[in-house]
C-alpha cells in the first residue's frame, strides 16, 4: 500500500459525493472518482484535478458485477490499493410513490442500486480495505431511513418516495451486519446522514449545500483507530435508528 491515503468514492460525478471527494482530496488523500456516465466523470476529475486534488476516474455502474470487478481491478492497478470506500451512488425511483401505487420494479431497481449495489461494491473492495493500517468504509443513509423517526409523533418526513425510505432503512441495518462480521478487522463502518441537502435527487428542493452534505462522511472517513463502528450518524450526532 501506498503511504498515501486512497479513497473511492461512488457517484462522485455531482453533488455530494463530488464533494465527498473533493474534501478527501483537500486532506492530501487519491481519489477515485466512480461514476456511469463517462462524461461527467472526466468532467469531475478534471475540475478536482484543477483544484490541486489527486483525482483518477474510475468507470463504475454499482448496479453491474462486471463494472464492479473491473473497478476494483483498475483501482489496484493504478493506486495499489484501497483505504477509504465511500457508498454514496443512490436513486429515488422517482417521485411520486406511495406504497398502494408504486410499481414493484421500482423497487427492485431502487433496491438493486442502493442497497444491492454497496454488497457488491463493498465486497469487491474489501480484499484492499483488509490490506491497509486505516480502514473506513461511509455508507451514505438518511434520516429518512430511521425507522424511529418514520414513526414518532410531530416528526413529518416529508411526500417521500417509499422505495427510497425502505433502502436507506435496509441499508442501515446492512451497516449493522458488516460491522458486526467485521468487528476483528479494524474495518469501520458507519451509516451518515448528509441532512436535507440540495441536489437533483430532490430536485434541488434541500436546504443545505452539498459541501455541508459531504461533512459527515469526510468526518466518518477519517475517524481515528478507536472510533465508532456500526454507527448512524449526522453533524449533531447519532441518529435514532
Amino acid at each position: 500500500m501506498s503511504e498515501q491515503t486512497i479513497a473511492l468514492v461512488t457517484g462522485a460525478n455531482k453533488g455530494i459525493g463530488y464533494e465527498i471527494a473533493a474534501g478527501l482530496g483537500a486532506l492530501g488523500w487519491r481519489v477515485g472518482v466512480g461514476a456511469r456516465d463517462r462524461q461527467r466523470r472526466e468532467t469531475a476529475v478534471e475540475k478536482l484535478r484543477a483544484a490541486g486534488a489527486d483525482a483518477f476516474a474510475v468507470p463504475l455502474d454499482v448496479t453491474d458485477d462486471a463494472s464492479v470487478a473491473a473497478a476494483a481491478e483498475l483501482i489496484a492497478d493504478q493506486a495499489g490499493g484501497l483505504d477509504v470506500l465511500v457508498n454514496n451512488a443512490a436513486i429515488t425511483g422517482g417521485f411520486p410513490q406511495s406504497p398502494t401505487t408504486v410499481a414493484p420494479e421500482t423497487v427492485r431497481d431502487v433496491v438493486d442500486s442502493n442497497v444491492i449495489g454497496v454488497i457488491r461494491v463493498t465486497n469487491a473492495m474489501l480484499p484492499m480495505l483488509r490490506a491497509s493500517t486505516a480502514p473506513r468504509i461511509v455508507n451514505m443513509s438518511s434520516s429518512v431511513g430511521s425507522l424511529t423517526l418514520q414513526t414518532t409523533p410531530g416528526i413529518d418526513m416529508g411526500p417521500l418516495p417509499v422505495a427510497y425510505l425502505a433502502s436507506k432503512t435496509f441499508l442501515n441495518t446492512l451497516t449493522i451486519q458488516y460491522a458486526k462480521e467485521l468487528a476483528d478487522t479494524g474495518i469501520l463502518i458507519n451509516s451518515g446522514c448528509p441532512g436535507y441537502t440540495a441536489t437533483d435527487l430532490n430536485d434541488f428542493r434541500g436546504v443545505r449545500t452539498p459541501e455541508q452534505g459531504a461533512a459527515i462522511a469526510i468526518r466518518l472517513a477519517t475517524l481515528a483507530a478507536d472510533g465508532p463502528t456500526g454507527g448512524f450518524f449526522d453533524d449533531a450526532g447519532a441518529v435514532p435508528w
